[in-house]
């Protein structure tokens, strides 16, 4: 395995218009790789909270929803842990097979989510029930695990590929991708169910649902691996070009020719990453924003119906927070790059200002559809800017060869502190007759994130400045 995932070697370079070209046209291939494969991980990933309803009704309630709660916790807690954790091997592998290889063993895990829920006939045998859970949250751990087999080498390709002053826009069109496979999931179960249901159950229509929700999702996350495979590259000089700071003659203050070579796991840790004062700053910071993130999503159908909001109202108002951070995301890039030519503390700062502003709009809307949806929209316009940007602020504190381990490790705690902690437990926890205290929570976030990244403000400035 370590021979079969092992980085590929240099290529003599090559130069000349003919390069140039195919440099070009190499990093759109790339990109559309890094992207099509990440959104892939989207539709192999939270496919269970679709189901839940189903499950229910199959099992007859045996099953209940706070039983599935806790099989959803251990994909969260899986991710958490399997970002920082493989992180540090995709820095020491190819990227183009780490990629395919992590979202094909994610679709595998998500095909295997039907065989406890058909397998075993609890609604008939409720003694059933302890194994399938077991046997679903295992499942769903090793889904959680694999996902985290995504972030880490997309990243290093948008290092590897992109250069400092440009990668701010990339990244936003690029960071768009889990928003394009999230969305995907609903439809891909409805019509998956629809077409497939009858060949997999036959005539048991209770059963549909597994076609459209676990077994759809993960074929085509099998295709998408594959032509991921097809469009992906490493790195430039393994296909005879220079790198991409040399080729666009844009080099940050921290790049020696050292950021280019294939270091242990010892030097990425000990050396780049956990004694990196501001990284930690940076990933600290990154906890509040996933729990304004996942503060304000998971919990938006749950504090609009508690409004007396129609849930069908609620479930338009999930799904435009969602779709809503696309062009929010892309404009938050373009503002790091052009704007603030390079600097990501700073738009940070700002954004997560304005999601503090549409907090409060949220919270005091009360009934009002026009009004929480105004909300809702601001936040999830806002706040994907704020996701995206501290990711590329955590590649741009060390050097490229270390770069998905910094990312891995802010992606840590924002799943893990941020959202399986903050987000989903201590936010669970706030009684129904309290929600004010949701929203002083998420504003308490707001703030501590933004107090955190001015932290880093200066350095980073610093850092910035040519010699």
């Amino acid at each position: 395995m370590a021979s079969f995932l092992a980085p590929p070697a240099a290529k003599p370079e090559q130069t000349g218009p003919e390069a140039d070209a195919k440099y070009r046209a190499l990093r759109w291939q790339v990109f559309s790789g890094a992207f099509i494969g990440y959104a892939a991980f989207y539709i192999v990933r939270k496919n269970l909270s679709m189901a839940i309803p189903s499950i229910t009704e199959l099992t007859n309630g045996a099953i209940t929803k706070g039983d599935l709660g806790v099989v959803l916790a251990m994909n969260a807690v899986a991710y958490a842990f399997a970002k920082f954790v493989m992180a540090t091997v995709s820095d020491r592998s190819n990227a183009r097979r780490f990629l395919p290889l992590g979202l094909v063993l994610s679709a595998l895990a998500m095909a295997f989510m039907m065989v406890p829920i058909a397998g075993l006939d609890i609604a008939h045998n409720p003694g059933n029930k302890t194994w399938a859970i077991l046997l679903m949250g295992v499942l769903n751990f090793l889904v959680g695990w694999f996902n985290g087999m995504g972030w880490p080498p997309c990243g290093r390709v948008m290092t590897q590929w992109f250069s400092q002053s440009e990668r701010g826009i990339w990244m936003s069109f690029w960071n768009c991708a889990h928003n394009v496979g999230g969305g995907l999931v609903g439809p891909m179960a409805t019509y998956g169910a629809m077409w497939f249901g009858s060949w997999f159950f036959g005539a048991d229509k209770s059963l549909y649902f597994l076609a459209g929700t676990f077994i759809f999702p993960a074929a085509v996350a099998m295709f998408v691996a594959v032509l991921a495979y097809c469009l992906l590259r490493d790195n430039p000089r393994s296909c005879g070009l220079p790198t991409v700071e040399k080729w666009r003659n844009d080099y940050p203050k921290n790049y020696t020719e050292k950021s280019e070579e294939v270091i242990s796991t010892k030097e990425i840790l000990f050396k780049h990453v956990l004694n990196n004062k501001l990284l930690w700053f940076v990933a600290l910071a990154n906890a509040f924003v996933y729990m304004v993130r996942y503060g304000a999503l998971d919990w938006a159908p749950t504090i609009l119906t508690d409004k007396g909001i129609s849930l069908e109202d609620a479930g338009w108002a999930y799904f435009a927070f969602e779709y809503a951070a696309i062009p929010g995301t892309i404009i938050c890039g373009w503002v790091s790059d052009k704007l603030f030519k390079g600097q990501r503390a700073m738009p940070t700062i700002l954004f997560m200002a304005l999601v503090a502003i549409f907090i409060v709009v949220y919270w005091f809307s009360g009934s009002n559809i026009t009004l929480n949806l105004v909300g809702l929209v601001g936040i999830g316009f806002f706040i994907y800017g704020p996701v995206m940007l501290i990711g590329v602020q955590a590649l741009e504190l060390v050097p490229k060869n270390a770069a998905g381990t910094a990312a891995g490790l802010t992606g840590f705690f924002g799943y893990f502190f941020g959202t399986a902690i903050l987000a989903n437990t201590v936010l669970g926890l706030v009684p129904k007759e309290n929600m004010d205290l949701t929203f002083i929570l998420l504003l308490a976030a707001c703030g501590l994130s933004v107090l955190l990244m001015a932290f880093t403000y200066g350095e980073e400035k610093k850092n910035l400045k040519k010699d």
